[in-house]
């Protein structure tokens, strides 16, 4: 059994070194506080660079890309020329679509990604360019035929339009094919000392309470090439235990999560059991044995509650809720910026939903890939977006359903 988890895992890293390069663009309608055109581009899932419709000209997010651009401003010229163009171009698409759907105000986000993937190992490259509307996918390109496919009626018309657009479609895969690879090899080569560098994680024991699992957590590694598991006796075992998503942190890094249910386990028979995380290029895994003694909680019995307590709980919430419906009405009064969705940073990440578009991981820490995602049919103006937003949070978990707003 150890040889072949050996084998696999092997054969999963060695194997299988993927690099990214994505570019993000959102488009949104009826949403105060963000700008109505963002794009973002990202080099396996960093963010390296940025720009929005508030004037702001492409900003390089890590210091190698600012190095890059500096030495080579033909290249900053090039994502300023796109963004410019982008920007109008997607909010006559967005008007378009609003009429196409016979929409008219409330909430509404249209966005585009489009990439390219490299293996380094087997030289292996493809390419994808989807749409979406409000949180849908409305069309996508198939590179190997070089044709449109969409799931929505209103986009038919548009898909044959498209179809028929030889040239446009050949553009588009020589671009997701050659140029997008060319980009994402320069990049790789020039970021290496970046994104090609290993961190170790922190790796802690957390119950929330006596009945709830136990979760291994590790939080700060790179890559997000990585797994985890729980053994007993040295050996992996899969029941009673539930392996959660690779997350991104808000500074580039990842944090995974591995749940295992003790109920049927008796105390004693708990040091039986650990807890394994492996990274690649990491030559040791570590490893995690479960101690009671080592697991956090912020879990405290009833009966050790100080006196007067439920009395300060009370009083506190209550002074809360009123300073927080204060502060609301003072910038609704003084027509200041409405409070924007931002968990980054918080560790909340992982008790909120996780959406895709068209297989990809939409994380709650990049608003501006998760606010489409939001929009429900029933939503008719920005406030009724925000109430969405907290109750999201809330169904996730009541009392942090506050924490999860900021205030700018």
């Amino acid at each position: 059994m150890k040889t072949l988890l050996l084998l696999f895992l092997l054969c999963h890293f060695a194997f299988s070194v993927k690099h990214t390069l994505e570019f993000m663009l959102t488009s949104s309608y009826g949403i105060r506080g963000i700008p109505e055109f963002v794009a973002v581009a990202l080099v396996n899932d960093v963010q390296i660079g940025y720009c929005d419709s508030n004037g702001q000209l492409p900003l390089a997010k890590t210091e190698w890309t600012d190095k890059f651009m500096k030495k080579n401003p033909q290249h900053l010229a090039w994502y300023a020329a796109n963004c410019l163009r982008n920007r109008h171009s997607f909010k006559a698409t967005l008007e378009s679509l609003m009429q196409r759907f016979n929409q008219s105000g409330a909430v509404h986000i249209f966005q585009r990604m489009n990439g390219c993937q490299w293996d380094d190992e087997t030289d292996e490259v493809n390419g994808n360019l989807h749409y979406g509307y409000d949180g849908e996918d409305i069309i996508s390109f198939d590179l190997r035929t070089e044709t449109w496919i969409t799931p929505r009626q209103q986009a038919v018309i548009t898909k044959h339009e498209w179809d028929r657009d030889k040239y446009g479609n050949t553009f588009w895969k020589y671009a997701l094919s050659h140029e997008c690879v060319a980009s994402l090899k320069e990049y790789v080569d020039i970021g290496k000392s970046s994104l090609q560098r290993t961190e170790r994680p922190s790796v802690s024991l957390l119950q929330k309470s006596p009945s709830s699992p136990v979760s291994c957590h590790a939080t700060g590694f790179f890559p997000d090439r990585a797994m985890m598991f729980w053994r007993k006796d040295g050996e992996e075992i899969h029941e009673d235990v539930d392996v959660g998503e690779i997350l991104p942190n808000h500074n580039g890094s990842f944090q995974m999560s591995v749940d295992l249910y003790l109920s049927s386990v008796a105390p004693e028979d708990w040091s039986r059991y650990d807890c394994v995380f492996h990274l690649s290029g990491l030559e040791e895994d570590i490893v995690t044995k479960l101690d009671k003694a080592a697991i956090r909680t912020n879990w405290v019995a009833p009966s050790e509650f100080p006196a007067g307590f439920e009395v300060i709980v009370v009083v506190g919430s209550v002074l809360l809720t009123l300073g927080i419906a204060g502060l609301l009405i003072w910038r609704r009064n003084n027509h200041d910026e409405p409070v924007v969705l931002s968990p980054c940073g918080t560790g909340l990440q992982q008790l909120v939903p996780v959406f895709k578009l068209s297989d990809n991981n939409l994380d709650v820490c990049n608003r501006v890939k998760y606010l489409g995602h939001f929009r429900t049919a029933e939503m008719t103006d920005d406030d009724d977006f925000q109430r969405h937003c907290q109750t999201m949070y809330a169904q996730a978990k009541p009392s942090l359903a506050v924490i999860c707003y900021v205030f700018k």
